[in-house]
């Protein structure tokens, strides 16, 4: 057959077979040109290669899950298409992430996705969420999971693009990107506590260091730059299990393991509820903030087998389904927490032009014990504080998915902000 070809071909005139090829390859470009496939609902990836595959073209308009559907309760499903991206192809992954590096010898983890319970929530799209945040800007304020978030964000949109550093200094802590495609920038404003510290002892009673919290203070550091934004993504929770001294107009009223003689210990939760309250009340207060805030809750940390400084380690390899455990202990008060304090906070801002919204992770990554580096964060003779991490989540991982939810609540933001401008009215 292809001898027939190259005989027939030879009788060709050579200026007719040139044009003919010309004109098929032209034709075939556009078919893979990666812009053209802007709105995919799902990507499918060759895990052999370093370098992502296209997206495949299924629909171009912008799906939203049942309106009567809550996207955060459901189970984790298999997903053999994922993961997005790998990590030799995004270069954002800090290394006590980066568990496939430090050798985790298992992938199962990465091909689960959530399925909400009676709907469906798609698969992130980083073509449709670029352009929606063509000429806008989004802050992440808040501590290491917050900066583990982001980073997830930006593996997932570099299929379409790599922001350029935009920082104003080289202050790892608080970082600026841009993508200049769209025009969209991406802040990171590092602040634990939400609300001002300082550090008064790096060792301290558990060697984790302490800390005096000033919890009627938000944090100059993120509070005077965020009124240029359109979006805030808040976390916080972790670190307040950490010891601490409690400051209120600049009186101390009382701590948490702190050890000093005459000073009251306070629950754990008392300083998480007042900080949250300080943080959300100053948002409230900000009269040039027209943006909207989302307060993402606590992803649970899984240590078993002992405290994480104890010998307790994570090493389950798939997810629990909805009905194998529950949230208990400190997580749960802190959840708690989060809700009680948005809500209060969400009533006052409406009353104020303000809007915030719950991006409600607890349910979703309470059930994925096996989701976290655990020791595949570093190598076995490296000497690391955090030895088995259960806290933070590999990368790529199952925290990859709250661009999913996140995405997802974007498209709704136009519905919600229109019914709650009439109610103004």
């Amino acid at each position: 057959m292809e001898l027939l070809f190259w005989r027939n071909a030879q009788r060709t005139p050579r200026i007719v077979v040139l044009v003919s090829l010309t004109l098929i390859i032209l034709g075939l470009i556009p078919l893979y040109h990666p812009f053209n496939l802007y709105a995919a609902d799902v990507i499918v990836v060759d895990h052999s290669s370093k370098t992502p595959q296209p997206y495949q073209t299924k629909d171009q308009k912008i799906k939203i899950a049942e309106e009567d559907c809550d996207v955060f309760i459901g189970d984790w499903v298999p997903n053999p298409d994922g993961p997005y991206y790998t990590n030799t192809t995004c270069w954002a992954i800090h290394e006590h992430q980066n568990c496939m590096k430090y050798g985790r010898p298992d992938t199962d983890f990465l091909r689960w996705r959530w399925k909400p319970k009676g709907c469906d929530l798609p698969i992130f799209n980083p073509y449709q969420f670029l352009d929606m945040m063509r000429n806008k800007s989004m802050a992440f304020i808040g501590d290491s999971v917050g900066r583990n978030q982001m980073q997830s964000l930006i593996c997932l949109l570099s299929r379409v693009e790599y922001p350029i550093d935009i920082s104003y200094d080289d202050d790892q802590n608080f970082k600026r990107w841009k993508y200049t495609t769209y025009n969209f920038t991406l802040a990171a404003y590092w602040s634990p506590f939400l609300v001002t510290v300082k550090e008064s002892d790096p060792d301290g009673p558990s060697h984790t260091g302490l800390f005096n919290l000033y919890l009627d203070e938000p944090d100059v550091k993120w509070i005077t730059q965020i009124e240029q934004f359109d979006y805030l993504i808040l976390n916080s929770a972790h670190w307040f299990t950490r010891c601490s001294v409690y400051y209120e107009k600049n009186q101390i009223i009382g701590c948490r393991y702190c050890g000093l003689p005459n000073v009251t210990d306070l629950p754990i939760n008392y300083g998480y509820q007042k900080a949250l309250k300080t943080t959300l009340e100053a948002i409230n207060r900000l009269k040039n903030y027209k943006g909207v805030t989302f307060l993402r809750t606590i992803a649970p940390s899984h240590f078993e087998g002992g405290e994480w400084n104890k010998g307790g380690n994570c090493i389950r390899r798939r997810p629990f389904r909805s009905n194998e455990t529950s949230l208990d202990g400190l997580c749960l008060e802190f959840y708690m927490t989060q809700v009680e304090e948005f809500k209060v906070a969400s009533d006052e801002g409406k009353k104020r032009g303000k809007r915030f919204r719950l991006l409600d992770m607890t349910q979703a990554m309470l059930l994925r014990p096996d989701g976290h580096p655990s020791r595949y964060g570093h190598w076995p003779n490296e000497n690391v504080v955090l030895y088995n991490d259960c806290v933070h989540w590999c990368l790529p991982g199952p925290i990859d998915s709250w661009s999913d939810f996140l995405l997802h609540m974007l498209k709704l933001e136009g519905r919600r902000a229109l019914e709650e401008s009439l109610q103004l009215k």
